[in-house]
C-alpha cells in the first residue's frame, strides 16, 4: 500500500472540527483522535477498493542493440486482467545510465484493456543495460491511497560503441578504389599484384614499361599493379589500466576501439582478413574467422561489454594469442598507452619478438591539451602544469624512439585523429607494397 499527498490534506482538515468542537467544550485531544482514525479508515477503503495491480500482464519490446548515445525506446504493452479500471503510476527499473526519465508514465485501464507505455532511453554505457521489472501502483477512487506491486519483466540491450569515426570510411574507401586500379591512379611496388596493360602517358613511371608488349601493341604498353589482397590484419587491444585512461570526453579503450573499427572496415573492403584481440592477462574478446558484411557487426558485439581492467597487461601472453589467430600476421596493430618507457617495459621486452615476424604499428590515443597546457606560462601554477606537460610529451618521445628501435612503428594523436592516422598508414602500406 503507498498514500499520496491527498492524505496530509485530508489530516490537515482536521483543524476545522477541532475548532469547531474545541469552542463547543470538547476535548480537544479526543476531536484529533477521532479525525485521525476517521482518516486512516478512508485510507484503507480508498485502497482496498483500488484495482489490484498484481493482475496486471506485462509484455516488453524493445531492441536488442542501440548504439551508445543514439535514443531508443523501450516499449511495455500492459494487460489488465482485473475486474476493475487500474488508475496509477508504472516506472520501468532501468539502471541509471539506460537515461531513462526518472517521471513515472501515468496509466488508465479499463478491465480487459491493453495499454501501451513507451520509455524513452539514450544509452550513455557501453555493455549490458538491464531492467529487471516495473512498479505499478494502482490509485483508489478518492486518490488518497492505493496498492503497488513489483511485476517481473525482463528485458536487456546490449549497447554497442558508437563508431563515429565512420565518418572517415567514404574518403578512405575511394583512396582504396584507387590503389585498386579503379582510376586512372595506378600502384607498383615490391610484393604487389600484376593487374594489366595500359598505354603509356606522361607522368607514367618508365620502369612499369614492358617492352615485349610494346613490341607487339607498336605503342608504348605499361603494366599496371593492384595491391595483394588476402592479407592477415591483426588488431590487438590493450584493456589493462592504462585503457582507463581519460583522454579527450572519454577513456583511452573507447578511441582504440573507434581506431579498430575503422580500420578493420577499410581492411575488410580491401579483401584482408582482419582478427581482433582484446587482452590484458586473459582474454576478454575475440573475433576471428569473420570476413565481408557480418564483421563490423560481430566486433561492435564483442567489443561492447569489455571494460578496461586495473591491472599491468602481459605482454609476452598477449603476444602469443596474437600467434593463436593467424600463422602469418602481414599486419598487427596494438592500441595501448605510449606515455612512458618505464611502464612499456614488458611492451618494449616482448616486441621485438613480434615485429620480426610482421609489420607491426603502435597506436595511442593521448590528452588533447598537453600542447596547449606546455605553453601556458603566465602565473606559478601554471609554469608547474607545463612542465609536467613537457614531462609527459618527453617521455612519450623517448618512448616511441624505443618504439622504433624495437622494430615497430609508434602513431600518437588525439582520439578524434587517431582513428584516420591508422587508415592512412595502412593504405601507405598498401600502396608501398609492404602489405
Amino acid at each position: 500500500m503507498f498514500i499520496t499527498a491527498r492524505l496530509p490534506l485530508l489530516v490537515g482538515l482536521g483543524v476545522v472540527p477541532l475548532v469547531l468542537l474545541a469552542s463547543a467544550g470538547w476535548p480537544a485531544w479526543a476531536i484529533a483522535a477521532g479525525w485521525l482514525v476517521l482518516c486512516l479508515a478512508v485510507m484503507a477503503l480508498d485502497a482496498a477498493a483500488a484495482a489490484d495491480p498484481r493482475a496486471l500482464g506485462v509484455e516488453r519490446v524493445l531492441p536488442r542493440r542501440a548504439r551508445l548515445g543514439e535514443p531508443v525506446t523501450s516499449e511495455l504493452w500492459l494487460q489488465n486482467r482485473g475486474r476493475k479500471t487500474l488508475r496509477g503510476l508504472v516506472r520501468d527499473a532501468w539502471q541509471p545510465t539506460a537515461g531513462a526519465p526518472l517521471a513515472r508514465a501515468p496509466i488508465n485501464i479499463p478491465a480487459g484493456d491493453r495499454h501501451r507505455v513507451t520509455v524513452p532511453l539514450l544509452p550513455r554505457r557501453r555493455g549490458e543495460l538491464r531492467s529487471e521489472f516495473i512498479v505499478v501502483r494502482a490509485v483508489g477512487p478518492l486518490g488518497i491511497a492505493g496498492r503497488q506491486a513489483r511485476i517481473d519483466a525482463p528485458g536487456a540491450i546490449r549497447v554497442l560503441p558508437p563508431f563515429t569515426a565512420r565518418r572517415h570510411l567514404p574518403s578512405r574507401l575511394a583512396r582504396l578504389r584507387e590503389l585498386d586500379g579503379n582510376t586512372s591512379v595506378q600502384v607498383r611496388g615490391q610484393g604487389t599484384e600484376f593487374d594489366s596493360l595500359r598505354e603509356y602517358v606522361r607522368g607514367d613511371d618508365v620502369r612499369a614499361i614492358d617492352w615485349r608488349a610494346s613490341a607487339r601493341a607498336g605503342s608504348t604498353m605499361i603494366r599496371t599493379w593492384r595491391p595483394e589482397r588476402d592479407r592477415h590484419v591483426v588488431i590487438l587491444i590493450d584493456t589493462g589500466r592504462t585503457s582507463a585512461a581519460r583522454v579527450g570526453d572519454g577513456v583511452r579503450l573507447d578511441a582504440a576501439m573507434e581506431a579498430a573499427l575503422l580500420l578493420a572496415a577499410l581492411a575488410t573492403r580491401a579483401g584482408d582478413h582482419v582478427h581482433l584481440l582484446m587482452f590484458d592477462r586473459v582474454v576478454r574478446a575475440r573475433v576471428t574467422g569473420i570476413d565481408g558484411a557480418a564483421l563490423l557487426p560481430a566486433l561492435v558485439d564483442a567489443m561492447a561489454p569489455v571494460d578496461p581492467q586495473l591491472i599491468d597487461t602481459d605482454w609476452d601472453a598477449a603476444f602469443a594469442q596474437v600467434r593463436t589467430l593467424t600463422s602469418r600476421p602481414s599486419l598487427v596493430v596494438v592500441l595501448t598507452a605510449q606515455d612512458a618507457a618505464e611502464p612499456a617495459r614488458g611492451l618494449l621486452g616482448s616486441l621485438p619478438g613480434l615485429a620480426h615476424r610482421a609489420h607491426v604499428l603502435l597506436g595511442s590515443a593521448t590528452d588533447t591539451a598537453l600542447h596547449d597546457i606546455a605553453g601556458e606560462r603566465g602565473t606559478a601554477e601554471e609554469v608547474y602544469r607545463a612542465a609536467s606537460a613537457e614531462r609527459t610529451l618527453r617521455d612519450a618521445a623517448r618512448l616511441a624512439a624505443a618504439i622504433g628501435r624495437a622494430g615497430a612503428e609508434a602513431i600518437t594523436d588525439t582520439p578524434e585523429a587517431l582513428p584516420p592516422r591508422i587508415a592512412d598508414r595502412y593504405l601507405a602500406l598498401k600502396a608501398a607494397g609492404r602489405l
